[in-house]
């Protein structure tokens, strides 16, 4: 028990105010580019999936069939390319602009 009673008390080695208030300024800076930095890579990241997503081709087609007593008509869908549908459309560092459409 004295002896952390004599730790509490020691005065040795306190960090003065100017120098925890240095400290702490340099960690919130480092932290706040580090979370710049992830929200960068996860926006990154996001955009590669939807480009998956939208690389998809969902065009499909079928055809008809015809007999003695009935017919049934074929379909057809064919997918295009959608607005903004590439990667790299995500710019974080530029102004926003209005859309426009072809």
């Amino acid at each position: 028990m004295n002896i952390a009673h004599a730790l509490y008390h020691d005065e040795a080695g306190f960090i003065v105010s100017a120098e925890l208030v240095l400290i702490a300024t340099i960690c919130v800076v480092g932290l706040v580019v580090g979370l710049s930095e992830v929200a960068w890579g996860v926006n990154e990241e996001l955009e590669d999936v939807g480009s998956a997503f939208g690389s998809v081709n969902q065009s499909f087609a079928y055809r008809g069939a015809a007999g003695c007593k009935g017919a049934v008509a074929g379909s057809y869908f064919g997918d295009e390319y959608d607005y903004c549908d590439s990667q790299w459309n995500l710019a974080c560092d530029s102004q926003p602009t209005a859309e426009s459409y072809k």
